[in-house]
């Protein structure tokens, strides 16, 4: 089969389209057939071992797995022998990153990838296969940040810094969801896009700086992660929260961490779980009653894997960056 592989850490151009042995399921693992899968900023930190700390986690001086692609959708070919709950035939979806293997490179940049049962979740008929590659990672980290860490009410206000994003396209929409008033931070070519997600104000941060304006908000979701402490207080009204989802620098990073909660004011660092199997049933119900969509900015080929990160890294794209692995998809 073929899979876009890199042997060593470093700028996409190491990633290499090479032919290799077809995988076998493990006896709780299914054979996955990939018709899509969608590249995040995670894809891109591992191959480039950015942060350097990630090196303790997918191999100090080389990749333990070599294969990026936590985001997968396709059908299932076979299964182990303790595998049940899936047939052959069956249209999944799923992030391979919560399957806990060693290494974390995830294996979905490829015509075929193994997975624990645990974490598929039946593709949704109503959406297509790059649609669904689309969602798993993206999606539980805009709802676990929204739900879990921020708390979000109906009635509440939230900022969401970076709306336009994979991350940021989906938070806006389940934030409309749980009822809250939206406002998304983007730039001016996004406006339109994010308003017509639901989105109940926006501001072109071209212009407008959201700390100067005075306003507060319940909720601030910093996707962005591009913000100071002192920013984020005097954006929060008593008692809200800021979750900041991944960061800019180890600076940055460190100084949400250990903030202090002040006035009721509370920063965090969102974490997201992995058990995204189960939470993935959660979005099939926002897509099934029309609530939530995928919002895909581009198309590669497997071919093109390297294009597809340098899309991801660098361009800044609108909504999320697929790579389809079946021919006329």
């Amino acid at each position: 089969m073929k899979a876009a592989v890199f042997n060593k850490y470093g700028s996409p151009d190491v990633l290499k389209v090479t032919e290799i042995e077809k995988p076998v399921p493990k006896d709780d693992e299914v054979l996955v057939k990939i018709h899509a899968a969608s590249v995040n900023a995670y894809d891109w930190h591992i191959l480039r071992a950015d942060p350097f700390f990630t090196r303790f986690m997918t191999g100090l001086f080389k990749p333990r797995n070599n294969i990026l692609g936590a985001d997968i959708a396709g059908v299932v070919e076979s299964t182990g022998k303790n595998a049940t709950k899936y047939k052959a035939g069956d249209e999944v979806y799923a992030c391979l990153e919560s399957c806990g293997k060693g290494g974390i490179a995830a294996g979905g940049f490829a015509e075929y990838v193994c997975a624990k049962e645990a974490v598929l979740a039946p593709k949704p008929s109503s959406i297509s296969f790059e649609e669904a590659a689309a969602l798993p990672m993206a999606a539980v980290t805009a709802l676990q940040g929204l739900r879990d860490a921020g708390q979000l009410k109906p009635g509440q206000s939230v900022l969401i810094n970076g709306a336009s994003g994979g991350v940021g396209t989906f938070a806006v929409q389940i934030a409309k969801a749980l009822g809250a008033e939206v406002t998304g931070v983007c730039s001016l070519s996004s406006v339109e896009m994010v308003l017509s997600l639901g989105a109940d104000h926006v501001i072109d941060y071209t212009k407008e700086d959201f700390v100067k304006s005075g306003r507060q908000y319940d909720l601030i979701l910093d996707i962005a992660a591009n913000r100071s402490v002192s920013d984020y207080r005097r954006s929060l009204e008593t008692n809200g929260i800021c979750v900041v989802v991944g960061f800019s620098t180890m600076r940055h990073m460190l100084s949400a961490a250990l903030a202090a909660k002040r006035d009721g004011k509370k920063i965090t660092i969102l974490a997201a779980k992995n058990a995204y199997g189960g939470e993935l049933l959660n979005i099939n119900k926002m897509i099934e009653s029309r609530k939530l969509k995928s919002v895909i900015d581009s198309r590669f080929s497997l071919n093109d894997a390297t294009n597809a990160i340098g899309q991801i890294e660098t361009k800044h794209p609108k909504g999320k960056v697929v790579i389809h692995t079946i021919q006329g998809e």
